[in-house]
């Protein structure tokens, strides 16, 4: 197995991944990075845990205004078999203030990814929080 060649192509999935939440139209596509069993935990929220649940959620994420979010993966690390892998990477979240103004957030995240049976990778766990005050 070329482990260089998986965590490159981990890296792309990714970004194609970030690519698609940041224009954030296409609630099916984005959704199908994530597995089945998926387990998000936001800053300051319970736990979203499932594909139902996950879609209500970037649903939801969607109609507030002026919301965007954008990450980059920087660090892949895969176990020995090659069938998990997790990353670090930053995010910006940005939404409106009540007067328009747009506010953004930045953060660090870490993500697992398995390698599912149609040999696609898939997110299986997402965390994130702010960066540090300054």
């Amino acid at each position: 197995m070329d482990l260089a060649a998986q965590r490159e192509g981990l890296l792309r999935r990714d970004a194609e991944w970030a690519e698609l939440a940041s224009e954030g139209r296409e609630v099916d596509r984005i959704l199908s990075y994530w597995t089945e069993d998926a387990v998000v935990i936001p800053p300051g929220l319970p736990s979203i845990v499932g594909k139902a649940a996950l879609r209500q959620y970037v649903e939801g994420s969607m109609q507030i205004p002026g919301f965007r979010i954008t990450w980059e993966s920087k660090d892949v690390t895969l176990s020995p078999d090659g069938q998990l892998a997790y990353m670090f990477s930053r995010n910006a979240v940005t939404v409106s203030a009540s007067d328009g103004t747009p506010i953004t957030t930045e953060g660090r995240a870490v993500t697992i990814w398995r390698q599912e049976a149609d040999g696609e990778w898939r997110c299986a766990v997402d965390i994130w929080n702010a960066e540090p005050a300054p």
